[in-house]
């Protein structure tokens, strides 16, 4: 089995050197460790909303960034399954929450060279933009449809959570924030909530301005390019100040 993976290695190589575009499959290849065999999903799974205009939304990524969401999911999930086989189904649930959460994402987008092709594909990030993170879901949702399950499994386990060092000690971690909160509220009995003050649309995308209300004060405030960014962010702010 082993054999046959560095024969198959060793032929996509020598394939990369046949390519016209070589330097947009090598890049891919460094991110991927193996070939793409339709180069146009990925350069559209590259490609920001922001860019497109009209008709050509279809060709942004966000259809497959669904997709690759859903594929992440289940790959998580069963990853955690098998190697916590003695943790009931919450500990799961929120393991997996919080090895996908955007924030974490968007580190291992920029430490496996996203950015690089997101930068290549004339799109940069703008502050406050998990950019880099929905673009590694839109590449997993690129794969699937290239390659099928196994290789989204195989580059995520390889290429991805490789990279989380003790995994054991990240799943325990707890970055949702929002959802920290309102535990916290319930513990005790507290009234939270979650408004949007600010909403507007930029040359890049929408943005939004959101605070975290317990008892009707408000305890944080945090700003993003989508709803569930600046509400996180917002329940940071608050988490602090309880903390502190």
């Amino acid at each position: 089995m082993k054999a046959d993976r560095l024969f198959r290695k060793i032929i996509d190589k020598i394939r990369l050197l046949s390519r016209k575009d070589r330097e947009s499959y090598l890049l891919l290849y460094s991110i991927l460790g193996f070939v793409p065999r339709d180069i146009t999903l990925y350069r559209q799974a590259m490609t920001h909303s922001s860019s497109a205009s009209g008709s050509r939304k279809l060709g942004c990524n966000e259809r497959l960034e669904f997709l690759g969401d859903a594929v992440l999911s289940s790959v998580t999930a069963d990853f955690l399954f098998s190697n916590f086989r003695k943790e009931r189904e919450g500990f799961l649930t929120k393991s997996r929450s919080n090895l996908v959460c955007r924030e974490r994402l968007n580190g291992l987008a920029i430490e496996i060279g996203i950015d690089r092709f997101v930068d290549s594909c004339g799109v940069r990030a703008q502050h406050n933009s998990y950019i880099y993170g929905n673009a590694l879901e839109a590449l997993i949702g690129a794969i699937y449809i290239d390659r099928g399950y196994k290789q989204c499994r195989r580059f995520l386990l390889d290429r991805v959570f490789s990279r989380l060092g003790d995994i054991e000690e990240v799943a325990k971690s707890d970055k949702n924030y929002k959802s920290r909160l309102i535990e916290w509220a319930q513990k005790n009995h507290k009234e939270v909530l979650f408004r949007v003050v600010h909403e507007e649309m930029r040359k890049d995308g929408a943005f939004f301005v959101s605070e975290a209300v317990i008892d009707g004060e408000v305890c944080g405030a945090g700003e993003g390019f989508s709803k569930r960014e600046s509400q996180q962010k917002a329940a940071r702010q608050a988490l602090s100040g309880i903390d502190g």
